[in-house]
């Protein structure tokens, strides 16, 4: 299996190389081993693809912190274009130039453990219960451990106050039901406005803001049949005008932008977007709760964890990136970094930092990591990826009936198995 996986991106990446060429900038800036420093230290080489200011602080002031608290490492961070990272771990692989510690999005990194890039740190001294599954099983295969969770997110369910007060709707909890959510929704659509939205475009975007209403309705990536009535509620309220169905070609951003502009009065997102809403509409009077439940006696409703992970390089010595995983590991280390770096702490203990829970917005996106799942985990997740959104597609534009999306959908997820 492994073998298939390395040879199959092997050859995307050759023929990429061969259609757009490679420059020297871009292997020099992803080439990184671990020696010895000028010091006298061993080195550890952080790979990351953080472009933002408020990123590249952050990692900054991380590094900085590992290498002051001890004598025996000296770290360092390569930045790797995102647009190439993978790309470069799979030529890595081939020829041996690779960091030590690779950060990296969640959902990708099972892939390669699966191409034995990450060694198995399981016998680390990291309390590993103290993480929320969701974001630790992004670092895990075959209840192995080859390294931790970095940064968590997930989407939860964005509301406009002052459109529901306009419409005399009551607001939103994390006891909504689908039933409630789909009356809210269809009160709310008038006068130009649709009472819900969503990403719904057909890449992994779109998978990561639909395949929660999947789960939440019974079903999973690999069981799709399950999880018929997602399909049918999606449908149903697309043709009520309720679900806006320009979702189907919706980014997150997309999403946010129709939010910001009261087109839609809820939306489904994440908290990249608190931010944005801040600069753009400083004095916008919304809240956010967790997503709806399947009905009153159902769970709190699942939602898809988004964030990076930080696996350990499988090498002879790998002691120096184990260090640094440790260093973060302590609480107040990775609270600092994650209250810069603008994302959520994957330990349960930093994350109910009152930073966070003393916070009416962010305290409600903890609570919805606490039911989150990862997309997958699989070694070939964009296969069951592009099997689901498909699905999804065909339900929001009436392509097919519901019968025939699950049908069909799980013809197409047996196949990728």
């Amino acid at each position: 299996m492994k073998k298939k996986i390395l040879s199959a991106l092997l050859c995307i990446v050759m023929v990429g190389t061969m259609l757009v060429g490679c420059s020297s900038g871009n292997k020099e800036k992803a080439e990184g081993s671990t020696g010895e420093s000028s010091g006298g230290t061993k080195e550890v080489v952080i790979w990351d693809y953080f472009e933002t200011d408020a990123q590249k602080s952050m990692m900054t002031t991380l590094i900085d912190g590992f290498n002051e608290s001890q004598d025996e490492f000296e770290a360092k961070h390569v930045y790797v274009p995102f647009s190439d990272y993978e790309k470069q771990l799979t030529l890595g692989i081939a020829s041996g130039e690779l960091p030590d510690i690779v950060i990296m999005d969640g959902c990708g990194m099972t892939s390669f453990i699966s191409m034995d890039l990450f060694g198995d740190i399981s016998d680390a001294d990291i309390n590993w219960d103290e993480y929320t599954q969701g974001p630790l099983e992004t670092t895990m295969l075959d209840g192995k451990h080859y390294g931790i969770p970095f940064a968590a997110n997930c989407t939860a369910l964005f509301y406009n106050k002052d459109l529901f007060d306009a419409a005399g709707v009551e607001y939103p909890t994390d006891e909504t039901t689908w039933d409630e959510f789909r009356e809210m929704a269809k009160a709310l659509t008038k006068d130009g406005v649709t009472g819900f939205g969503n990403a719904a475009v057909g890449t992994d975007e779109g998978t990561f803001q639909c395949l929660q209403w999947l789960y939440t309705a019974g079903g999973s990536y690999e069981d799709v049949t399950g999880g018929e009535d997602a399909y049918k509620l999606m449908q149903e309220m697309v043709a009520e005008g309720s679900w806006t169905k320009d979702s189907v070609n919706w980014t997150q951003s997309d999403v946010n932008n129709n939010f910001i502009a009261g087109n839609i009065a809820m939306q489904q997102n994440g908290p990249w977007q608190i931010p944005g809403i801040a600069a753009e509409v400083p004095d916008m009077n919304y809240g956010v709760v967790p997503l709806p439940r399947r009905d009153a006696d159902a769970e709190q409703a699942t939602s898809i964890i988004g964030g990076e992970s930080m696996g350990v390089v499988k090498k002879d010595d790998t002691s120096g990136a184990v260090a640094f995983l440790k260093y973060y590991d302590q609480t107040e280390v990775m609270v600092a970094a994650m209250k810069e770096y603008g994302s959520f702490p994957p330990k349960t203990e930093a994350a109910a930092d009152s930073y966070w829970m003393d916070d009416p917005i962010q305290s409600e996106f903890i609570k919805q990591l606490e039911t989150s799942i990862p997309r997958g985990p699989s070694p070939i997740w964009p296969s069951y990826s592009a099997a689901l959104q498909k699905g999804f597609q065909e339900a929001l534009t009436s392509a097919k009936t519901p019968e025939k999306v699950v049908e069909d959908t799980q013809s197409a997820v047996e196949a990728v198995k």
